[in-house]
């Protein structure tokens, strides 16, 4: 079918009736997704539109990768590695996309952020408890972030219930010892109420791994895409930081920390330690 004065002709089997059909605004709720974006400033200030969507679709973006990582360790649970490692590698996608995202917000000058920053309050990313969510089923867990959301029951109980349950590095761990690999007891019996740290019990089996992973190919895969994990979130909290440093410098966050200062530190933190330590023992 050719296209003639540049017009594409609407095909007769397209429907175009929706009074009793779904349609794709009925299934997405775009009314409501749509109707979201409610700006403070006033006068109302063109670029906040730009602020809301851009933290909006993040949200949108940690809600699949909370799903995403859950169902890994669901998948490790059941001792599904090839299962888990699919979901991992859709949360890399997204990381990705998230990262990218930050080039949008970088648009947004000193000038035009100051016009509407004071109209946010003490709103602040900080306060994403979709963000502290990934963050714990990641194993970086920080009790105290909780106070954070005492006003908010249903993040408060969300974060405590994923406080209290195994990180997802945990329960790879759990699964491998039940495949029959020396996973060492201090690792199997951890408070996963805590932050992950590094175990130097566990080096030598990721050593003995790396240097026979032929023989066992879907540990080392998985060790390897737990590495690019943490890697993607690294790289998404250093474009966080430059982003913000761009956009107002040193001056405090809008949440009440040091900004800038306090984003750097976030970049110490880590989830699977063991797995960028063995590089140094490789080839010794």
């Amino acid at each position: 079918m050719s296209v003639e004065a540049n017009t594409r002709a609407i095909e007769k089997t397209v429907v175009t009736d929706f009074s009793d059909r779904m349609s794709y605004g009925s299934y997405l709720d775009l009314d409501t997704l749509l109707s979201a974006q409610k700006p403070v400033s006033t006068p109302e200030h063109h670029d906040e539109l730009l602020f809301i969507i851009q933290h909006q679709t993040t949200e949108l973006w940690l809600k699949l990768v909370v799903h995403e990582t859950l169902a890994a360790r669901a998948a490790l649970d059941a001792d599904d590695i090839g299962t888990a490692l699919k979901c991992v590698a859709r949360v890399k996608h997204i990381q990705k996309t998230l990262t990218e995202q930050w080039s949008v917000l970088a648009t947004l000058t000193p000038t035009e952020y100051s016009q509407f920053r004071d109209f946010l309050g003490n709103s602040s990313g900080f306060q994403s408890y979709q963000y502290r969510a990934v963050e714990f089923v990641l194993g970086n867990k920080n009790a105290g972030m909780l106070k954070v959301f005492e006003s908010d029951p249903a993040a408060h109980e969300l974060l405590s219930t994923l406080l209290h349950e195994p990180s997802l590095y945990d329960a790879f761990w759990q699964s491998l010892a039940r495949q029959g690999y020396d996973v060492p007891a201090s690792a199997l019996d951890r408070d996963v109420t805590t932050a992950y740290t590094f175990n130097e019990d566990l080096m030598p089996l990721i050593k003995f791994v790396y240097e026979n992973h032929t023989e066992h190919w879907a540990v080392y895969e998985a060790f390897e895409e737990f590495v690019d994990l943490e890697e993607n979130f690294q790289l998404w909290r250093f474009r966080h930081m430059r982003t913000v440093l761009r956009t107002i410098g040193l001056k405090s966050g809008t949440g009440g920390s040091s900004g800038v200062g306090f984003l750097q530190k976030a970049l110490e933190l880590t989830f699977f330690p063991e797995l960028l330590a063995v590089r140094t023992e490789i080839g010794r």
